[in-house]
This record gives C-alpha cells, sequence and structure tokens, in this order.
C-alpha cells in the first residue's frame, strides 16, 4: 500500500506543487461556478463545475490516487468497463423488480466522511488528509461536477454495496446500484429488502427518497435505468418510436428541412444527440438491422 506521510509524494503523485495545491484549497469560491441542468422529472439538478486549473487537479487525484481502491461488484456506475446495461442485466427475466433511490445522494456526503473513509490516517498525513478533501469537497456537499466526486461515492459506499449484496445473495436476490438507484429482483419480500437498506443506509447518514420507491411485478412493464428486461434487455417502444420519427422526416424533408421544422439551428449538435441515442439502442440489441441502418445513413450526412 502507497502511503503519504510528506507533501514531496502528493507533489510526485500528482504532478503539481504543494504551493499550487494549497492555493487552490484555500481559494475554492473562485474556482467553480455553479450550472443548473434539467432533470427528467421537470426539477433542476445543481452542479458546482470546477475550472479548469481545478478540474486537472481533482483528475489528477482520482486518475493516481483514487483508482488504488477497491469498487464493489455491486456498483455498476464510474467504474472502467461499466454501463447501464451491465446494470441491468442481472434483473432480466425476474418475477419481481424493487427499485430505492437515495435522498440527495451527492448532498448528503459528509466532509468527514472523505477524511476519514477515503484519506484514511493510516494512509495520510493529517495535512495532507486535510488537504485532500479540502480539495474534493465544497458547500458541505461533494460537488457534482468535479471528477473526483463519482470515484469517492464508491469508495465511501463500499461497505455498504458489500453487506447488502451479502444479504441479497443469501436470499437469492440479484442486488446492483447505479449511483443512488438501487435495483432488486428475484422472489422476495421487499419489506425486509427495504428494512435492511434502510438500516445500512443510516450508518451512513443516507436515506431513502420514499417518492422514488417502486415495485415491478413481471406482467407490467420492468425498466432498469431505461433497459426493459421483463423477457429480454430491450429499449422501450416510446424511446425507438421518437428516434423512428426522426429518421422519417430526415429522409422525407432532409437534414436541413427537418430541423428548420422543428426549429433547431445546431446541426452538429443535433446530429451527435440523435448519433449518442442510436448508439444506446445498438448497445442493448447489437443485432437490430432497423438501427443500423439508421447509423450508416446518419454516417453519410
Amino acid at each position: 500500500m502507497i502511503v503519504y506521510r510528506d507533501l514531496i509524494s502528493i507533489e510526485k503523485d500528482l504532478g503539481y506543487s504543494s504551493k499550487t495545491l494549497y492555493a487552490l484549497s484555500n481559494c475554492l469560491e473562485k474556482h467553480y461556478h455553479t450550472v443548473y441542468v434539467p432533470k427528467s422529472d421537470g426539477s433542476k439538478r445543481k452542479l458546482s463545475v470546477p475550472d479548469l486549473i481545478l478540474k486537472l487537479v481533482q483528475k489528477s487525484i482520482s486518475d493516481n490516487i483514487l483508482t488504488q481502491y477497491p469498487i464493489s461488484r455491486y456498483a455498476k456506475a464510474y467504474k472502467p468497463g461499466s454501463n447501464i446495461q451491465k446494470n441491468a442485466r442481472p434483473h432480466v427475466g425476474k418475477k419481481k423488480i424493487l427499485k430505492l433511490d437515495i435522498e440527495g445522494f451527492f448532498d448528503h456526503i459528509m466532509y468527514s466522511q472523505v477524511k476519514d473513509i477515503v484519506f484514511y490516517k493510516e494512509k495520510y498525513s493529517e495535512p495532507i488528509r486535510i488537504l485532500l478533501t479540502m480539495l474534493c469537497y465544497y458547500h458541505d456537499s461533494l460537488p457534482q461536477g468535479a471528477p473526483t466526486s463519482p470515484a469517492i461515492t464508491n469508495i465511501i459506499m463500499y461497505n455498504f454495496d458489500e453487506a447488502v449484496g451479502a444479504f441479497c445473495n443469501a436470499k437469492n436476490i440479484a442486488y446492483t446500484r447505479y449511483c443512488d438507484d438501487m435495483t432488486f429482483s428475484g422472489d422476495f419480500n421487499e419489506g425486509e429488502i427495504i428494512n435492511f437498506v434502510k438500516n445500512e443506509l443510516s450508518k451512513l447518514g443516507l436515506r431513502l427518497k420514499k417518492s422514488k420507491t417502486a415495485l415491478v411485478p413481471a406482467t407490467k412493464c420492468q425498466c432498469v435505468t431505461g433497459i426493459v428486461v421483463n423477457e429480454k434487455m430491450n429499449i422501450t417502444k416510446d424511446y425507438r418510436k421518437k428516434i423512428r420519427q426522426e429518421m422519417y422526416f430526415i429522409r422525407k424533408f432532409g437534414l436541413d428541412g427537418h430541423l428548420k421544422k422543428i426549429g433547431i439551428s445546431n446541426k452538429e449538435q443535433y446530429i451527435l444527440s440523435l448519433n449518442g441515442r442510436i448508439a444506446f439502442v445498438l448497445q442493448t440489441i447489437p443485432n437490430n438491422d432497423e438501427f443500423i441502418q439508421y447509423k450508416k445513413i446518419l454516417r453519410s450526412i
């Protein structure tokens, strides 16, 4: 295990002088700006976005320090090779699906948790623990927008994931966590799962968002992180229908005519967005001839 006891070792591994690191940590207000992005429920998510120099330092912390930590196999976001398809796959063809959500996930991670769980005293000297925690924390929360925050959540949630995973394995229940979204599938007593999860979350000062709790039987559309999992992995009909309509109008009126009709002026951004949605379908249903053809059409534009 690499141990950091003096600033020289941190300077070497991060590639930045202690003077730069302390200058950033002492003036964080100057290095963040706030951005609001729309959420699917109509509300807005507040992002604290670092400027270039702080972002580069945080990326170095993430790449050179945080990657040394183990990540639970039940965590399906924020680690190499993970995607929403891998999060959905364990839940295909199950009798019931229970979906739980953590209330204000990033906002309720405490400074003390980052310092004690991530930058713990056995590995870091006290001055370095404080310095690194300050560089990764802002305004009493983990800043959504900082490159370090996703990895930190997985580190802090490691023991939780392992405890919930062991509980579920003993009862033949599939469990995955994608950021703050937890999914359980199988034949189970949902009350037992909810109570166990509540108890484990309370140890971290976290709680469930009651409005997001959902129990979905196999007789209804079971959707996990945007993917239908009733019998096999699939994309919702509405999602595919929307793309199908857009491609129809592009072929009928041409791209420029279609964009003029719907009032979009940024052609490149629109093509990137549509390409991304088509790629999402093909990641989930690789041999879908219809969407393979759409991909070819867009490539030719």
